[in-house]
């Protein structure tokens, strides 16, 4: 992982004046189905901050006992590894597409295993958000929050997304290891779509997220038939499933 990251980014970006991050109104915002837990990184030295207490809870270590990303990336399933830094590859390179304007304005989300506080391993759902730059557009600053999705599946897809913030399309559900396989147009979820998708996932009825979105029952249908289709999807069950799974809200 350190290897992928030092590729992406070869000049130590400069800490400088780092804004105050509000962890409570970024936390709020996300969808978290099941025992969860975040933190900072400080690319400037890979040093973690901020670690919720959900960390210790998960994994059977005291967050102060916790100072580089190291210590957590330690954690992750040997044969899990390879993935990983396949999918923050994938996960940059979408990001260089869009523009570094961009990188605030997605939030990445893919799956791997975690060794827990038992010994043994489970999968958890990954999402990180960039949330700050220096100077020179190089990433100061992100939040990973890690979920506990084992009691929803325990199979791991190898799949990545990029959750669009701010207005921005999403991409769901896109190949690690064949990227040419991908096709983003197919795969482009609007704001809208996404909404949607988590009343779905709330387990709101059709007339419900018609109601609370002021739209028509028939547009919601439609919606839905949309968001059906680019997923892969076979039935809502699955959809709401693997929305909160693979981070998709």
């Amino acid at each position: 992982m350190l290897r992928v990251w030092d590729k992406i980014q070869p000049d130590v970006p400069q800490p400088g004046a780092l804004a105050k991050v509000n962890l409570d109104e970024i936390v709020s915002s996300i969808f978290a189905m099941g025992p969860f837990y975040y933190y900072l990184i400080n690319f400037s030295d890979m040093s973690v901050s901020d670690i919720s207490s959900g960390f210790e809870t998960l994994h059977g270590i005291p967050a102060d006992k916790v100072d580089q990303i190291n210590d957590i990336l330690s954690l992750i399933h040997p044969d899990d590894m390879e993935f990983v830094a396949k999918a923050e590859e994938r996960v940059h390179a979408y990001i260089a597409r869009q523009g570094i304007e961009k990188v605030l304005r997605y939030k990445a989300s893919y799956n791997f295993r975690f060794r827990t506080a038992d010994g043994g391993y489970r999968l958890f759902n990954h999402q990180s958000l960039v949330l700050s730059l220096d100077d020179s557009k190089k990433i100061v600053r992100s939040i990973n929050i890690h979920t506990d999705i084992s009691h929803i599946t325990s199979q791991n897809n190898f799949k990545w997304s990029a959750i669009g913030l701010a207005g921005e399309p999403s991409y769901l559900n896109m190949d690690v290891w064949e990227p040419g396989h991908d096709d983003l147009v197919t795969k482009r979820f609007s704001k809208r779509e996404l909404e949607v998708l988590r009343l779905i996932a709330q387990g709101l009825s059709t007339k419900q997220i018609a109601e609370s979105l002021c739209i028509s029952v028939d547009t919601v249908k439609v919606h839905r038939k949309h968001i059906l289709g680019k997923s892969g999807c076979a039935n809502m069950a699955e959809l709401a499933a693997r929305s909160i799974s693979e981070g998709w809200i």
